[in-house]
C-alpha cells in the first residue's frame, strides 16, 4: 500500500516537470512574439513603401502576410487612391474579407478624390453602416465635380451634421463663386469652429471682396475666436488685395506676438502683402528675419521683386537662391522669367533655361511656356519655337504663347501653321487665341486672313464671343491697310462700347495714312473718353505735323500744357552684363567711343546715299536742326552703345519704349548692312529683324 502510494506520488512527479512546463509555455510566446514582431516589420515596411510611392513593393509585401488586418487593407486602398491607380484599390476593396466603416469610408474619399463620383455614388448605396464622414466625404464629391443641386440635396438629407460637413458645404459654395449662399449658411450654422471662420475669410478674398474678409476677421476676434497661422495667411493675402497697408501692419503685429513669424506661408503672405503696397524694403526686411530654407519664400520675395518692376532686383534674388542650393520651382521659373522678359535680358534668361534643364523642367508645361515667352519678348523667336516643340504636355496657354509669339515677330504664316496643327489635334481655340491670329494678320498686313478670322470666330464650330480686343485687332487690320471707312463703320457696329484702345487703333491708322478728318473724329471720341489721354494728343499731334499744319500742332502743345499733360518721352535700353543700359532722345552721348560710332555710321550712311526723312521730325524748325534731332533718336544712341560693347558678329538686341519712326526704321535697315550684324529692335508691338539691310517686316509696321 506504501509502495502505491509512493508510486502514485512517482507518477504525479513524472508528469509535472516544471521546467518543461516553463519551455513549452514560454516556447509558445516566443514564437508568437516572433509572429507579432515579424507582422510589425512588414506594417512598417508597406507604409515606407506607400509614403516614397513605391506601390508595386508594398503589395508584394502586403502579399507576404497571412491575414491582413482591416486596418492594413485600407492602407493599401488609400496609397492606391492617392497616386490615382483607383482599380487596383477597387480590386483590392472587392477581396477585403470584412470591411469596417472607416475601410469604406477611405474606398469613398478615394473615388472622389480619383474624379469618379459614379463609382462613389454606387458604393456610398451600398455601405450598409454609414458615418457622418460618409456623408460629408460624398458632398464634398458632388461640390468638387460642380454639382451644386446634388450636393444641396445630399447635405439637406443627413441625418447628422457635424462642423465638418456645414465647413464642407460653406466652402464649396465659395469655390463655386456662390457667396452669397456662403454667407447665409455661414450665419446658419449651429456652431462655428476657427475653420469655418477662415474658409470663408479666404473665400471672400478669393471672390474679390477682400474688404468684407478683413470685416469678417474682426468679428471672428470679436467672438473670441483664437487664428491659426492658416488664418492670419488668409487675412495677409486679403490686406495685399485690397491694399490695406494700416490694417496689414496691424495684423503682422498680431503674428509676431503670437510667435506666428516663421510659419512659412505666413512669411509668404506678409512679403507678398508688402511688396503689393509697393514696399519692396519692408518685404526684404520680412524675408531677412526668416530662416530661408523654404523655395516658397524665396519666390515670394523674387515675385515681388518683379511686381515693383525691380527686375534686376529680382534676378539677384534668384543668383542668391542657387548660391544657397536653394532650388528653384516652377512659380520661382515663372517670375524669373518674366523678368527677363520685361528687361530684355536674353543671356539671363539662357541661364535659367540651363538650370530648368539639369532639374529636369525643361519639358514642363508651366515652365516651357514662360521660356516660350521669355524668348519671344527677348528678341528669339527660333529658340522659342524649339521650346515649344519639346513641351511633352502642351496646354491651351503653350499653344496661345507661340501663336502670340509668332504675331510680335511678324511671322504670320508660322501663326497660322502652327494654328492648324491645333485643330487638327482637336485643341479648341480660346479668345487670346484668336487675338494672337489677328495681331499676326495685322503686322503682317494679311486682310483677306484677318477678315475670315474675324467671321470664323461667332460662325465656326469653335464659337467665341467677339471681345473688345478683337474689335481693336480688326481696327487695326483695316486701317494699316487703308480701309479706314470700313475700320470706322467697324466701330460703329460693335456689340460692345468701344473703349479708348480701339479708337486709338483708327486714329493711328489716321496718321499713317494722313487723313485728318477721320483722325479728329476718332481723337473727339477719344477725349470723351478720357479728357487727358496723352497718348491721343500725340497721336493727333504727329497727324497735324504730317500735313504741315503747325498751327494746329501749336494749339495742340499749349492745351497738353495747361492741362498738365506730359508726352512720354522715347527711350531705349540694351541689356549688357546683366544690366540694363538706357538712352532717351535727344540725348548726347557722354561716351566718346557712343560719340565716334554715331559719326562713323552717319558718314558711312550717307556713302551709301541715305538722305533724312525729315516727316519723322515733327517739330517746325530748320531741316538742320530736324537732322539733328532725328540723329539722336534713342534707339540710335542704344545700338551704337551695344556695337561698341558687344564681340564682332553678334546680334544686338535694342528694346524701346514708343514705335519707331520712319527714319529711325530706314537708318537701323542701313547700319545693319554697314556693320554685317543682325539688330533687333522690340518696340511696343511687334519686333524687326534688320539683317543685310532688309528688315523683317518688309517695311509694313
Amino acid at each position: 500500500m506504501m509502495r502505491g502510494a509512493i508510486f502514485q506520488r512517482f507518477r504525479f512527479r513524472a508528469f509535472s516537470f516544471p521546467c518543461l512546463d516553463s519551455y513549452v509555455v514560454h516556447g509558445s510566446c516566443y514564437r508568437t512574439f516572433s509572429a507579432a514582431t515579424e507582422l510589425r516589420s512588414r506594417e512598417v515596411s508597406i507604409c515606407n513603401h506607400l509614403q516614397n510611392r513605391r506601390l508595386d513593393e508594398a503589395r508584394d509585401v502586403f502579399n507576404q502576410v497571412p491575414s491582413p488586418r482591416v486596418s492594413l487593407y485600407t492602407k493599401m486602398i488609400s496609397g492606391y487612391t492617392r497616386n490615382n491607380r483607383l482599380v487596383d484599390a477597387l480590386n483590392l476593396f472587392d477581396a477585403m474579407p470584412v470591411r469596417d466603416v472607416i475601410s469604406w469610408n477611405s474606398m469613398i474619399s478615394g473615388c472622389v478624390e480619383c474624379g469618379d463620383m459614379d463609382t462613389a455614388v454606387k458604393l456610398f448605396d451600398e455601405m450598409p453602416e454609414r458615418s457622418v464622414v460618409s456623408w460629408t466625404a460624398m458632398l464634398n464629391g458632388f461640390l468638387r465635380s460642380g454639382k451644386v443641386e446634388q450636393a444641396e440635396w445630399l447635405f439637406y438629407q443627413m441625418p447628422v451634421k457635424d462642423t465638418a460637413a456645414w465647413n464642407a458645404m460653406v466652402h464649396g459654395y465659395l469655390q463655386l463663386g456662390r457667396v452669397d449662399d456662403a454667407l447665409e449658411l455661414f450665419e446658419r450654422m449651429p456652431r462655428k469652429n476657427v475653420i469655418s471662420w477662415t474658409t470663408v475669410i479666404c473665400g471672400l478674398d478669393q471672390n474679390e471682396r477682400s474688404g468684407e474678409a478683413l470685416v469678417l476677421f474682426k468679428n471672428m476676434l470679436d467672438c473670441c475666436i483664437k487664428a491659426t497661422s492658416r488664418t492670419f495667411t488668409c487675412v495677409i493675402t486679403a490686406c495685399a488685395n485690397a491694399l490695406a497697408f494700416h490694417m496689414g501692419t496691424q495684423v503682422h503685429g498680431f503674428i509676431i506676438k503670437l510667435g506666428f513669424l516663421y510659419e512659412e506661408y505666413v512669411s509668404v503672405s506678409l512679403i507678398t502683402f508688402y511688396a503689393n503696397c509697393k514696399g519692396t524694403e519692408a518685404s526684404r526686411k520680412v524675408f531677412d528675419e526668416k530662416a530661408r530654407e523654404q523655395v516658397a519664400v524665396w519666390t515670394a520675395l523674387l515675385s515681388g521683386y518683379n511686381l515693383n518692376k525691380k527686375h534686376e532686383d529680382a534676378l539677384s534674388v534668384f543668383s542668391e537662391m542657387l548660391r544657397n542650393s536653394i532650388l528653384p520651382n516652377q512659380s520661382t521659373f515663372a517670375s524669373g522669367l518674366n523678368s527677363c522678359s520685361s528687361m530684355g535680358s536674353l543671356d539671363w534668361g539662357k541661364e535659367m533655361h540651363g538650370v530648368a534643364v539639369k532639374l529636369g523642367l525643361g519639358t514642363d508645361a508651366f515652365v516651357g511656356n514662360s521660356l516660350v515667352v521669355m524668348y519671344s519678348d527677348c528678341g528669339n523667336a527660333n529658340d522659342a519655337a524649339m521650346v515649344f516643340t519639346d513641351i511633352l504636355k502642351k496646354s491651351i496657354v503653350s499653344w496661345n504663347s507661340i501663336i502670340v509669339g509668332c504675331a510680335q515677330h511678324g511671322r504670320g504664316k508660322w501663326a497660322f501653321v502652327i494654328f492648324g496643327q491645333m485643330i487638327r489635334l482637336n485643341k479648341e481655340p480660346d479668345e487670346i487665341t484668336f487675338t494672337g491670329l489677328l495681331s499676326a494678320c495685322s503686322h503682317c498686313g494679311f486682310l483677306q486672313k484677318g477678315r475670315k478670322i474675324f467671321e470664323y470666330m461667332s460662325r465656326g464650330p469653335n464659337h467665341i464671343d467677339r471681345k473688345i480686343q478683337h474689335y481693336t485687332c480688326m481696327v487695326d487690320i483695316l486701317g494699316r491697310s487703308g480701309e479706314l471707312k470700313e475700320a470706322e463703320e467697324l466701330i460703329e457696329s460693335m456689340l460692345v462700347k468701344p473703349n479708348e484702345m480701339v479708337w486709338l487703333a483708327l486714329l493711328s491708322a489716321c496718321r499713317m495714312h494722313h487723313d485728318v478728318d477721320r483722325a479728329e473724329k476718332a481723337a473727339a471720341a477719344i477725349f470723351q473718353l478720357d479728357s487727358k489721354s496723352s497718348a491721343a494728343y500725340v497721336l493727333l499731334s504727329n497727324t497735324y505735323a504730317s500735313a504741315g499744319r503747325w498751327s494746329n500742332v501749336s494749339k495742340l502743345r499749349i492745351k497738353m500744357k495747361q492741362k498738365g499733360i506730359m508726352k512720354k518721352r522715347g527711350s531705349s535700353w540694351v541689356v549688357f552684363k546683366g544690366k540694363k543700359h538706357e538712352f532717351f532722345s535727344g540725348d548726347r552721348p557722354d561716351s566718346l567711343r557712343i560719340y565716334e560710332k554715331l559719326e562713323f555710321l552717319k558718314e558711312k550712311l550717307k556713302e551709301l546715299g541715305y538722305v533724312p526723312d525729315y516727316r519723322s521730325a515733327l517739330h517746325d524748325v530748320e531741316d538742320e536742326q530736324k537732322e539733328e534731332m532725328l540723329w539722336y533718336h534713342s534707339e540710335r544712341l542704344a545700338i551704337a552703345f551695344a556695337l561698341v560693347n558687344t564681340v564682332e558678329g553678334n546680334a544686338v538686341t535694342v528694346m524701346k519704349n514708343l514705335r519707331v519712326c520712319e527714319d529711325c526704321h530706314a537708318v537701323i535697315k542701313l547700319i545693319s548692312r554697314v556693320v554685317g550684324r543682325e539688330i533687333v529692335l522690340r518696340d511696343p508691338t511687334r519686333f524687326h529683324h534688320f539683317k543685310d539691310g532688309i528688315c523683317s517686316c518688309g517695311d509694313y509696321w
